[in-house]
C-alpha cells in the first residue's frame, strides 16, 4: 500500500482517528478527500485548516473521480451509499488501522497506549514528554496519532522521520469487514495498559470478551519490549499475567514498581511523588487535577524513564502539559459560572471527572449534565454504576438516550429510572428531552460559583454553544 502519491478517500473522515490519519497521509504527499454525514468540531476544524474537503452527506458521487484507495471508518456499515459503490465497482478499500500500519508503523517502533480509560490523555502526555526530551536529543522527536487534539501540539497527529511512533490503541472494532480490535494491527514494541473494564456493549458480549481482546494485544509485545500496567485492577493483572516481556506496574500500592505517594493539591496545581522500586525517584506537578490524571501521568513517565528519557525532561513535560480538547475543557466562564466539557463515555470516566472537579473547585455547586450517547451508556448494563457516578454531583440533568430507537428495548438505558434513583438518594435530578430543553431549564437556576460539567462523547446538539449564549443573554438583560 506504500509507494507513490495516490488519491485516498476516507469515508467517515470526521472521526478522531480518521481525521488524524487524513492529516498524516497528506503529510506523506497523498491527495486526500473525505466524506461524513455531519462535520463537527474539533476534527472538522482541523480538517478545514489542512485544506482537506469534507463532502456531505454520504453519496456515491463523492467517489467521482474514482480514488485509488478508499478507507472505510469503523462506524459505517453496509447500506452506506459509498460503501455500496466501493463494493459494486471493486474500488480498492481498507481500514484506518490497516492503512496506518502499512504506511507508518512497519519501519518504526510503536509505543501503544491502551485501556478502557485514560488512553487519549496518557498518549498525549507521552508524546509531549518525548517532544520536550527531543530538545536535547532530536532522535526522540515523536510521530504520533491521538484520539483527540493535544493542546500542547494543537493537533492530533505529527509525522517525523524519527523511529518512535506513539499511538493510542483503541479496542473498538476495525471495520464492518474486520471485527477485531484496531489495536491488533499496531504490533507494539512497548505498551501502556491503563484500565480494563466492560465497555463498548455494542460489540463485546461481556467483560470476558473485553479481557480476551486485551490479552491478545499483550501477546503481541515482543520479548525485548516492555509493558507498563496499572496495578489497581484485577482485570489488568489477569491480562498481563502471561506476557513474554517485562511488566512494570504503576499505581498506589506498595508493590508497584512506580508508586504514587503524597498526592495533593496546592495553589491550583496537583503534586505527587513517585517511588521507583521502593526508592524515591521524582516529584511531579501539573495543572490537571484528579487521581486519574496522576495515574495517567505516572504511566507515561514510567514508560519514558524505562526507555532512557531523563527524569528532568519528564518533570518539565508534565509541569507544562496542557490537556486534550474535550477532556475537562473549560468552555466558558460567565459571571462566576464555569462551563466544562468532558468526553464522557462510561460511568467510571464520569466518576473520575466529577471527583477531579470536586478537587479543582472545592465548595462549588457541581452540576452534571449528561447525554447518554456512547454505545455503553445508551444501554442499561451499567445503569447502577451510572447512578453511583452521577451521585457525586450536587445536581444532575439527563437528556434522552441518543438515537434510542437503535437500541433494543430490552437493552436500552431508561434515564427516567436513573433520575428516580438519584432523587431517592438525595441527588436532585431531572430528565429533559434535549439540549434546548436543558438550556431553557437550567439557565435561570445557575448562580455564581456553580460549575457545570457537560458530559457527552458527541456534539450534544450544540449545547456547548447554546448554554453560554443563553447565560450571556440572561446577565446582559439583568444589567439593563
Amino acid at each position: 500500500m506504500t509507494g507513490s502519491p495516490r488519491h485516498i478517500h476516507l469515508i467517515g473522515i470526521c472521526g478522531t482517528a480518521m481525521a488524524s490519519l487524513a492529516g498524516l497521509l497528506q503529510l506523506k504527499g497523498h491527495r486526500i478527500t473525505g466524506s461524513d454525514k455531519g462535520a463537527y468540531p474539533p476534527m472538522s476544524d482541523l480538517l478545514r485548516s489542512l485544506g482537506i474537503p469534507i463532502l456531505e452527506p454520504y453519496s456515491e458521487s463523492n467517489l467521482d473521480p474514482v480514488p485509488d484507495l478508499v478507507v472505510i471508518g469503523n462506524a459505517l456499515s453496509r447500506g452506506n451509499p459509498e460503501i455500496e459503490r466501493v463494493l459494486d465497482d471493486r474500488i480498492p478499500f481498507t481500514s484506518m488501522a490497516a492503512l496506518l500500519r502499512e504506511e507508518f508503523l512497519k519501519s518504526r517502533e510503536s509505543l501503544i497506549v491502551a485501556g478502557t480509560h485514560g488512553k487519549t490523555t496518557t498518549t498525549s502526555m507521552l508524546a509531549w514528554i518525548y517532544q520536550v526530551a527531543a530538545r536535547n536529543d532530536s532522535l526522540l522527536e515523536p510521530s504520533f496519532l491521538i484520539g483527540g487534539v493535544a493542546e500542547n501540539f494543537g493537533s492530533s497527529f505529527q509525522l517525523r522521520p524519527t523511529r518512535n511512533f506513539i499511538l493510542e490503541g483503541d479496542e473498538y472494532d476495525t471495520a464492518f469487514f474486520d471485527k477485531g480490535p484496531k489495536f491488533l494491527h499496531y504490533f507494539p514494541a512497548e505498551l501502556i495498559l491503563t484500565h480494563v473494564e466492560f465497555d463498548h456493549a455494542d460489540i463485546y458480549a461481556d467483560l470476558e470478551a473485553v479481557k480476551t481482546a486485551f490479552k491478545r494485544l499483550v501477546n503481541l509485545v515482543p520479548r525485548r519490549g516492555l509493558i507498563v500496567a496499572y496495578d489497581g485492577s484485577p482485570n489488568v493483572t489477569e491480562c498481563v499475567s502471561h506476557a513474554f516481556c517485562p511488566v512494570e506496574r504503576y499505581g498506589f500500592t506498595e508493590a508497584a514498581n512506580w508508586r504514587i505517594r503524597n498526592l495533593r493539591y496546592e495553589s491550583g496545581r496537583m503534586h505527587w511523588e513517585v517511588l521507583r522500586s521502593g526508592v524515591g525517584w521524582a516529584d511531579f506537578e501539573m495543572h490537571l487535577a484528579g487521581e486519574h490524571n496522576a495515574l495517567n501521568a505516572t504511566a507515561a513517565a514510567a514508560l519514558a524513564a524505562a526507555v532512557g528519557i531523563p527524569t528532568a525532561a519528564i518533570a518539565e513535560a508534565l509541569a507544562t502539559f496542557k490537556s486534550v480538547k474535550r477532556r475537562l475543557e473549560v468552555r466558558a466562564e460567565i459571571n462566576g459560572i464555569t462551563l466544562i466539557e468532558d468526553f464522557a463515555h462510561h460511568p467510571t470516566a464520569i466518576r473520575e471527572t466529577l471527583r477531579a472537579l470536586r478537587a479543582t473547585y472545592p465548595g462549588a455547586r457541581l452540576w452534571a449534565v449528561l447525554e447518554p450517547r456512547s454505545n455503553t451508556l445508551r444501554r442499561k448494563v451499567l445503569a447502577a454504576e451510572l447512578v453511583s457516578s452521577l451521585g457525586l454531583a450536587d445536581r444532575a440533568v439527563l437528556a434522552a438516550v441518543y438515537q434510542q430507537e437503535r437500541i433494543p428495548e430490552t437493552e436500552r438505558l431508561h434515564p427516567e429510572e436513573v433520575v428516580r434513583a438519584l432523587n431517592a438518594a438525595d441527588t436532585p435530578a431531572e430528565l429533559l428531552a434535549d439540549a434546548d430543553a436543558i438550556v431553557g431549564a437550567i439557565t435561570p437556576q445557575l448562580a455564581p460559583g456553580d460549575v457545570v460539567a457537560i458530559l457527552s462523547n458527541g456534539g450534544f446538539d450544540g449545547i456547548y454553544e447554546k448554554l453560554p449564549a443563553h447565560l450571556r443573554e440572561r446577565f446582559a438583560a439583568a444589567s439593563v
